[in-house]
């Protein structure tokens, strides 16, 4: 048993990264058809299927937000309780696992309050207009109700994969996108329950999987478990959980105040349908974000362990490793997109006008897709070393630095001010990768020196 606990830090790195990222990879993808069945569903339905399309869309913003809100515990909780698991210190990673669950239901609770006494108003002001608030209250009122199921399926689910249970965590997700598959097209179609049902079989699916989450880390097959006696919360645990995490939530939450941005601006310069083309292309994006994240997840139990154990060698060896992947995949699929983007376009509509519209305007939106490999592997490994401030550094300079100026400034200097509107997204990318490069090669470094000092980190 001691020596399959030590399995982070002994067996080969190239086996280790396929065997972590593979399910974890896998279980983005799978997590990534929750909304992404409902849209292509959705787009899909008779009559009105693209205004609804476009309603859904504006919701986004409100979806990532409960999404952040996970990651801003989770994202800051999982990587400290692998560094103290390679510290051998299993009592402190098992008190930041149960403050972290905790943190989570407090953080559910607020939110569902939230989201349901402010539904319209919020909608109206991220994007929805008179033709699709109707679509947009509809998916979100029942989608609110199940925060809590959100919130505790993606933040719980970062800590089964923090001790390298990866396919344990692929189940989890799994268990809930084959659920909701099968449920959409009853509720929306069957039942002619319409967005309504998108939510309905949403949530039901986000359900199942909390319950396969909360039931493992219950359970004596997790080296960690939730236990009572860990779950009153301490400031000195779950602060740095909370700090560490904040780069993550930065990510996320900006990706939410972006989605709101873009909206407005696109529906002041095209209207409806560059609104709805934006919904198709946030849904490519997760095609390109989501297996990133999963590779990068299943790097970090190996590079916050060995951190933890001090293994310099191991700690380089994943980076690299890490990279090369992440690059790999980001370039062969922006050249699928810029090569084929009526492909991609036409998965989520049927609607020509909407296809001849949106194909053009996806290759000027993922134009920096190739270099995005970089970004994801630098982050990650910022925040898998427990670096939270190089880690929020980096967010802060993409998100809010550069991207949301260049949505107000790019219209003013393109003639074609929707197009401008789309091309704030590659420049941005282009300049934050080159920073983040820099700012990374500095860092690690150094980190890499303090591993030598005795006590260099708690």
């Amino acid at each position: 048993m001691e020596t399959n606990k030590e399995f982070l830090g002994t067996e080969p790195i190239g086996k280790l990264l396929f065997k972590l990222s593979v399910p974890t990879v896998v279980a983005q993808l799978i997590n990534m058809l929750y909304n992404i069945i409902d849209r292509i569903y959705i787009g899909h339905m008779p009559g009105d299927g693209s205004l609804a399309l476009t309603g859904v869309g504006v919701c986004m913003p409100l979806i990532l937000l409960v999404a952040a809100f996970a990651a801003l515990v989770s994202a800051g909780g999982a990587p400290r309780a692998s560094i103290f698991m390679g510290k051998k210190d299993l009592e402190s990673a098992e008190k930041t696992l149960g403050n972290c669950f905790s943190l989570q239901v407090v953080v559910s609770m607020i939110l569902t309050a939230v989201l349901l006494i402010w539904n319209e108003e919020l909608l109206l002001a991220f994007g929805a207009s008179e033709n699709t608030i109707g679509y947009a209250t509809d998916y979100m009122s029942i989608y609110a109700i199940g925060t809590l199921f959100v919130q505790m399926t993606l933040g719980m689910n970062t800590f089964i994969t923090a001790q390298g249970f990866t396919t344990i965590s692929m189940i989890a997700v799994m268990i809930g996108a084959v659920c909701n598959i099968a449920l959409d097209p009853l509720f929306i179609f069957a039942l002619d329950m319409g967005v309504k049902g998108a939510a309905l079989a949403t949530i039901l699916s986000q359900a199942i999987s909390c319950v396969w989450v909360i039931a493992f880390l219950c359970s004596r097959k997790s080296r960690l478990r939730i236990r009572k006696k860990n779950m009153r919360l301490q400031g000195k645990i779950i602060l740095p959980c909370i700090a560490l995490g904040t780069a993550a939530f930065i990510m996320q939450a900006s990706e939410s105040a972006i989605s709101i941005c873009f909206n407005s601006s696109l529906l002041k310069y095209g209207g409806d349908i560059a609104v709805g083309a934006m919904t198709i292309m946030v849904s490519v994006m997760q095609f390109a974000m989501l297996p990133l994240q999963g590779i990068a997840q299943g790097a970090q139990p190996i590079t916050s362990y060995n951190y933890g154990a001090k293994n310099a060698e191991r700690v380089k060896k994943t980076f690299r490793l890490l990279l090369i992947t992440c690059m790999t995949y980001s370039v062969t699929l922006w050249a699928a997109v810029m090569l084929f983007p009526k492909v991609f376009v036409g998965i989520f509509t049927p609607d020509k006008a909407l296809i001849e519209f949106a194909a053009p305007m996806l290759q000027i939106y993922l134009g920096g897709l190739c270099l995005f490999g970089v970004q994801i592997a630098c982050q990650m490994t910022f925040t898998s070393l427990g670096k939270a401030a190089n880690s929020i550094i980096v967010a802060v300079v993409r998100k809010f630095v550069l991207l949301l100026p260049l949505i107000y400034i790019m219209p003013r200097m393109i003639a074609d001010q929707t197009k401008g509107v789309y091309m704030a997204e590659p420049v941005a990318d282009v300049i934050a990768v080159t920073f983040t490069a820099i700012l990374f090669s500095v860092q690690f470094k150094k980190a890499m020196k303090e591993m030598e000092l005795p006590d260099s980190y708690k």
